[in-house]
């Protein structure tokens, strides 16, 4: 059987490999196998955490939803429950960014909720 070298595609397999793990630390920037190792673990981590981003998120608009409703003296969970009773469809990402830029908006809508 003749001898089948490397040659093109492995060297090109082989940069763009090295190129996505540019930046990482020790071998895993150096060393192919490595490289590509950590290229899988980085993928998986990526997907699984595209999905946890989203609760990092909202808890993040809870507290600041909160934090923004202590000068109403009110809590968080009454005025949630407030909003609701009132149909007032507002989500909380949009109430997050209210009570961080527009305080005087979000005081009207804490008024219509109460």
């Amino acid at each position: 059987m003749t001898r089948v070298k490397k040659g093109v595609n492995a060297l090109k397999t082989r940069r763009n490999v090295l190129k996505r793990v540019k930046g990482y630390r020790h071998g895993r920037s150096k060393k192919e196998r490595q490289a590509y190792e950590a290229i899988v673990h980085a993928g998986s981590y990526a997907f699984a955490h595209r999905r946890d981003k989203k609760g990092v998120m909202r808890r993040l608009w809870n507290v600041r939803i909160n934090a923004a409703l202590e000068s109403h003296n009110l809590s968080y969970s009454k005025f949630i429950g407030a909003l609701k009773k009132n149909s007032i469809a507002v989500d909380r990402k949009i109430l997050a960014t209210l009570a961080e830029t527009r305080p005087e908006s979000f005081k009207r809508v804490v008024e219509k909720a109460k």
